[in-house]
């Protein structure tokens, strides 16, 4: 179809997938029982982007499916809401110039992860914390069912975040959804020297580094204070 059309003079194109599936790597099949390895979370993407036209090029940079809105935005010379995170990739696909130094990643009461691009460290919830986790939403529905009494009469008012334009939401206690994820503990991955993530490693430095990484984007994403507490993490 591009080629039938000359559609590659003027028009974008991404492809790209929202998470990957293990195949028996690690000893896991599929997903969210276990952690968010590379298998699941670093996934393949592909742009073409007219206005370089650069083309069978890798690039290195760090960059997430947020940036999938600013790239199209800039593409047709539209402005990019100010709460938008998202990078627009046009210097990425160009040159490979990056747009960010670290990444949030993961699922719903599972590990809060965070990588820069070389090191995955996988920070794990508290023995005991694991339920202290809520749902904030103002459409109280869960993707596959309704809420039940029980939960409905938990739910309290809780006040605006960064991105909910001034507005409340509603805070709904959760139950834990992936049992024993958290069991795995904190892990800390180089992906430099172990890019099959098979033998954690241990450096006090390079873990403070990294979780000192992991507060700054949590704290710029606007996590609720609980999250903090499920984590150890310590915040001023």
């Amino acid at each position: 179809l591009m080629d039938e059309h000359d559609l590659w003079r003027d028009t974008m194109l991404i492809v790209g997938t929202d998470h990957g599936f293990l195949l028996g790597e690690h000893g896991w099949w599929a997903k969210n029982q276990m952690p968010y390895y590379n298998e699941v979370a670093n996934n393949p993407l592909f742009i073409w982007d007219p206005r370089s036209a650069v083309c069978g090029a890798r690039r290195q940079s760090l960059v997430q499916m947020i940036d999938w809105a600013p790239t199209l935005l800039d593409y047709f010379q539209q402005p990019i809401p100010a709460d938008m995170q998202g990078q627009p990739l046009a210097k990425v696909i160009a040159s490979d110039e990056p747009v960010r130094e670290g990444a949030l990643f993961g699922v719903f009461s599972g590990h809060v992860n965070v990588t820069d691009g070389r090191y995955v460290y996988m920070r794990a919830a508290q023995p005991g914390r694991e339920h202290d986790i809520a749902n904030y939403t103002l459409m109280p529905i869960k993707m596959n069912a309704r809420y039940d009494v029980d939960e409905l009469g938990k739910l309290s008012l809780a006040p605006p975040f960064n991105f909910t334009k001034g507005l409340q939401v509603l805070r709904i206690p959760a139950r834990e959804k992936y049992k024993g994820v958290n069991s795995f503990g904190h892990l800390l991955f180089d992906l430099r020297d172990d890019p099959q993530q098979q033998h954690p490693i241990h450096d006090e430095a390079i873990e403070a580094r990294m979780i000192n990484l992991l507060i700054r984007l949590m704290k710029e994403n606007d996590a609720p204070a609980e999250q903090y507490r499920r984590l150890g993490l310590d915040v001023v």
